[in-house]
């Protein structure tokens, strides 16, 4: 007799993964997420898309930066935000605080004593 084994994930994926798995011959459970849920759940997956791209090795990092960018788009607009704002904030920040070209790792700051 044959023993069933399942996984549980409880994350976002993609529209198509559930017809992938199925075509593989294996059974997808999946529902679809409220309006409510969608944020949290498109954050969650940006920390795990982040971790992602921080363990794959170089031949890989394109595909991690594109579901990167993937998520980011549609959490743009599901908070209510476009293309062209999230760059204006984004060049407001550079001019404010600068970038991240020059490279520079803050290591530690000191404190006079009282």
């Amino acid at each position: 007799m044959r023993k069933i084994r399942t996984t549980t994930y409880g994350k976002l994926v993609r529209d198509r993964i559930p017809e992938i798995i199925e075509a593989d011959g294996l059974t997808a459970k999946v529902r679809v997420l409220d309006e409510s849920e969608l944020v949290s759940a498109l954050i969650a997956k940006l920390g795990e898309e982040a971790e992602e791209l921080r363990q794959a090795d170089p031949g890989d990092r394109l595909g991690e930066l594109a579901d990167i960018h993937e998520v980011l788009t549609v959490l743009t607009e599901k908070l209510g935000f476009s293309d062209d704002q999230i760059g204006e904030a984004a060049r407001r920040k550079r001019a404010e605080r600068g970038g991240f070209s020059a490279r520079l790792w803050l290591d530690e700051v000191t404190r006079p004593g009282d």
